[in-house]
């Protein structure tokens, strides 16, 4: 019997992080009120409690998160 499992990854990136990256520029028309309830610039985001898996996307690299995202899934 196949049993589906769920899994909570919190991508732990810093918001200065995230607008350098916005190649589609959507966190400058949210700054200019361009865009509403924008998660991080005028809606909040709550960072999970305890996510079965944290990536830090500036800290470490593809290559390390990759590996703890194989070894979660149990490869």
């Amino acid at each position: 019997m196949l049993m589906a499992s769920f899994f909570e990854i919190f991508v732990d990136t810093p918001l200065e992080i995230c607008e350098a990256r916005d190649s589609k520029g959507l966190y400058r028309k949210a700054r200019k009120g361009e865009i509403k309830n924008f998660t991080g610039i005028d809606s909040q985001y709550e960072k999970p409690d305890s996510p079965d898996l944290r990536i830090l996307s500036d800290n470490d690299s593809m290559s390390t998160n990759i590996r703890k995202l194989l070894e979660l899934l149990g490869y």
